[in-house]
């Protein structure tokens, strides 16, 4: 069993802003305090580019350009954290799977993966299945069915993942493709404090660059941020395929197109895909 990435959860986030402060602040300035940043001229957080972004991230965890179909996903894909499910790949074995069905429970008590609070608790931080097996998998899908869960996952996805990645964008003066390629490597990689977690990745690429903010070229900067991404995909056998990087996420910043305007082409895993 590989050891889990330990993702920001509900539980933890009051201490982790705190830590954050105090050691080394990485989500937005504003936590420490610090004046407002300006926002970027464009913005991840605009619908449309949302939306796109949630098109590259389901083409690189489900092959897919239809998101909201994966509402409904789950499967153990043998990476060390359990289940993996839902529109961002929320998993049993690192704790968010956990807070998605707490904020579901708390919204709409006795539903239908209620039931698996206690196994949930159990299982965070590996990849064991007890007390889920054999009925979470379609009780999940069923689930998938209620508007309540589809937003439950929507508040969460940008509480622990959108919204960090768009802030630290801005805080370190990216535009939409920087804001896009930090939220990819949250989702994959979580902001814990293991060596492959984003603040880890970004920590490395500070070692070869400076963003923006720090009067450094954002092309350089985020080459410098995706070879650090890189290196921390290839730590782990099951995220060693670094197409989501190599022929995405690198081919918008080498045509340039760092807001990220359609029409764009690009390929994860071998296939082709299209935004006109």
């Amino acid at each position: 069993m590989s050891t889990p990435h330990i993702r920001t959860s509900r539980r933890t986030l009051l201490a982790f802003i705190g830590a954050t402060v105090v050691a080394a602040p990485l989500l937005s300035t504003q936590l420490a305090g610090a004046a407002p940043v300006p926002a970027a001229a464009s913005g991840l957080d605009d619908p449309a580019k949302k939306e796109i972004a949630m098109k590259l991230v389901s083409s690189a965890e489900n092959s897919s350009l239809d998101w909201k179909a994966q509402y409904r996903y789950i499967e153990d894909i043998g990476d060390g954290r359990g289940y993996t499910a839902g529109i961002i790949g929320f998993c049993s074995g690192t704790g968010d799977m956990l807070d998605l069905v707490e904020l579901y429970t708390e919204r709409e008590p006795g539903n239908v993966l209620a039931k698996y609070l206690p196994a949930l608790r159990e299982v965070d931080g590996s990849d064991s299945h007890d007390g889920l097996d054999p009925g979470f998998p379609a009780d999940w899908e069923r689930a998938a069915q209620d508007s309540a869960f589809q937003q439950a996952q929507n508040d969460e996805r940008d509480r622990v993942y959108f919204d960090p990645a768009v802030r630290q964008g801005r805080s370190d003066g990216v535009g939409t493709l920087g804001q896009f390629t930090y939220y990819d490597a949250i989702v994959m990689h979580g902001d814990g404090s293991d060596p492959t977690s984003f603040r880890s990745i970004r920590q490395r690429a500070l070692g070869q660059a400076k963003p923006p903010s720090q009067g450094g070229d954002e092309v350089s900067w985020l080459n410098a941020f995706l070879d650090a991404r890189v290196w921390a995909m290839k730590q782990e056998e099951a995220h060693s395929d670094t197409s989501r990087v190599d022929t995405a996420q690198r081919v918008f910043l080498q045509k340039g197109n760092l807001d990220l305007d359609p029409p764009l082409d690009w390929k994860v895993y071998g296939d082709s895909y299209h935004i006109g």
